[in-house]
């Protein structure tokens, strides 16, 4: 998350700059605010979608010293900017560095949102957890839920069908990469479990 804006904001209201006892504040609530957030999401993605993300997101870029270090993205060679689980965003640079557990509470919190952006694309349809789950893996991945004919096909109901359109999303930079075939393939297969 950019805190930024919500820093800018705070030195507007007090017409100064922070001492450092004061960034630590806010970042600890900051922090506390989204781990509320994501205790009270009630779109959870089961344990199978979880090492289905873990698995292909991989924790890359591990330093000698344990630290994990923010990559460019595969297809691009470029933006965006990756760093753990998979984490993209405008906070994540070139020369970024994170410990494991920010790696991890970045992966919690990215979970949450992504599966509470696919239950609001998927409201009122009856999905199955694997269903769900791989709908989560796509989405967490590609960003697309909302614009997807996958997503269209589900809330129709053409299961077989939205099932068919994951191996349609395995280009990135123009090409087609074979990890993506692969994760897809698995996100189908999971897709048609229980």
């Amino acid at each position: 998350m950019n805190r930024k804006p919500i820093f800018d904001a705070a030195r507007l209201i007090l017409g100064r700059g922070f001492r450092v006892a004061e960034i630590k504040t806010l970042d600890a609530a900051i922090d506390a605010a989204l781990d509320a957030v994501v205790a009270a999401s009630t779109c959870d993605i089961g344990p199978t979608g979880i090492s289905l993300i873990r698995k292909w997101e991989g924790c890359a870029k591990k330093r000698d010293d344990g630290l994990i270090e923010a990559y460019p993205d595969p297809g691009s060679g470029g933006d965006p900017w990756t760093i753990g689980w998979g984490s993209t965003g405008a906070d994540i640079t070139p020369g970024l560095i994170w410990t494991q557990e920010q790696c991890d509470a970045r992966l919690k919190r990215d979970l949450a949102r992504y599966a509470r952006d696919v239950a609001a694309a998927i409201s009122g349809v009856s999905t199955t957890p694997g269903q769900f789950d791989a709908l989560v893996s796509f989405h967490y991945n590609t960003g697309a839920i909302a614009k997807a004919t996958l997503t269209r096909l589900h809330r129709a109901g053409q299961f077989a069908e939205a099932r068919a359109e994951f191996s349609k999303w395995i280009n990135a930079g123009g090409r087609v990469m074979p990890g993506l075939v692969k994760r897809r393939t698995e996100e189908a297969r999971l897709y048609d479990s229980t």
